[in-house]
């Protein structure tokens, strides 16, 4: 169930999401002191300060691996942890079902083809970044034709969105077995990332993917009190005075560009719109106001972790984090999907 009363007062709005950033704060400089190499407390704080140039770093060595390794990949989980995790919960309220997350409209499935297909064509090795432009655009090629094919004859129809997305996703998968059959040995790597890979963060990437997700992810929680309305049902919230058409379209465009964005930054890294939304709407209920935030800062948390166990667990050896968002998400999807049953 999406609805409810979303009565709940500004002052709780402001402490819980003052709490969840707070917590993805810590965890984020927690995971800054993780690794093969062992960095206490003091040294991470003087190499973070020394950033600033207002004192020197501790080390060469500890430079390299706070400020250019370790903080890129924290600031990058951050950045695709809580932004899925805004726009599953975006797709649950347009489409009215729980069980919706960005993945289910073929936006991951585009993306993977555009990364193959680069890859393949020779275009992937001209320069640093060409598989992900062309994830990119891929991604917003089947944006656009979910939404022209779904909402044929009614804008924001949610079951003919979600039966179009599934099955341009199963067509997607398709061509990506395709791809990789003909690419040989280079599709080993557009693999390891399609699974979702953070080890190749850089910062001059994070500067371009955190300030598009916060721009995304705020315009997404200025339409918070439409939401709230539009859990109460379509032919309501038109008699509330909400434009439920425009409403619906600007959202899923906004919540398909952020999912595009990101998919193309970190791969395929599934179920955490699934996960967190619907985690956060049970323990606080269906107040947008308070979900975008909480649900942002909580999914940065998530995927924070996910990844220091992607890079420990098996270290040297490092794992796609996407191998631990499925090992987690896929049994919270059959539970709630049994429960919905």
């Amino acid at each position: 169930m999406l609805g409810g009363k979303p009565d709940t007062s500004p002052r709780l709005v402001i402490a819980w999401s003052s709490l969840s950033a707070v917590l993805a704060l810590l965890t984020g400089f927690a995971s800054l002191l993780l690794g093969p190499s062992e960095i206490g407390v003091p040294d991470v704080l003087r190499a973070l300060v020394s950033w600033t140039g207002m004192i020197d770093a501790p080390s060469r060595e500890v430079q390299e691996i706070v400020l250019g390794i370790r903080l890129p990949r924290v600031l990058l989980a951050a950045s695709v942890g809580g932004g899925l995790s805004v726009a599953g919960l975006v797709f649950q309220v347009l489409l009215r079902n729980v069980l919706a997350e960005p993945y289910i409209l073929g936006v991951s499935g585009a993306a993977s083809v555009g990364a193959l297909a680069a890859l393949a064509t020779g275009i992937g090795m001209l320069f640093p970044g060409a598989m992900q432009i062309c994830a990119f655009i891929s991604s917003l090629l089947v944006v656009f034709v979910v939404y022209a094919l779904g909402c044929r004859g009614s804008v924001g129809e949610g079951e003919k969105l979600l039966l179009v997305g599934v099955m341009i996703g199963a067509f997607m998968s398709a061509v990506v077995l395709m791809l990789v059959s003909v690419s040989g040995e280079t599709s080993r790597n557009a693999l390891f990332w399609l699974l979702g890979f953070l080890g190749n963060a850089r910062l001059s990437e994070i500067f371009i993917v955190m300030p598009t997700v916060v721009v995304l992810v705020s315009l997404t929680w200025s339409q918070s009190h439409a939401y709230n309305v539009l859990t109460l049902g379509r032919e309501q919230a038109t008699h509330l005075g909400v434009k439920v058409g425009r409403v619906n379209a600007v959202s899923y465009f906004t919540a398909s560009l952020l999912t595009a964005v990101l998919v193309s930054a970190a791969g395929a890294i599934g179920f955490i719109g699934l996960i967190i939304p619907h985690t956060v709407r049970l323990a606080l209920g269906p107040d947008h106001r308070m979900l975008i935030p909480v649900s942002f800062f909580l999914g940065a948390v998530f995927l924070i972790i996910c990844d220091v166990a992607a890079r420990t667990v098996l270290s040297p050896t490092e794992l796609p984090v996407g191998v631990f968002t499925a090992a987690i998400g896929a049994p919270v999807f059959i539970l709630l999907l049994s429960r919905r049953n």
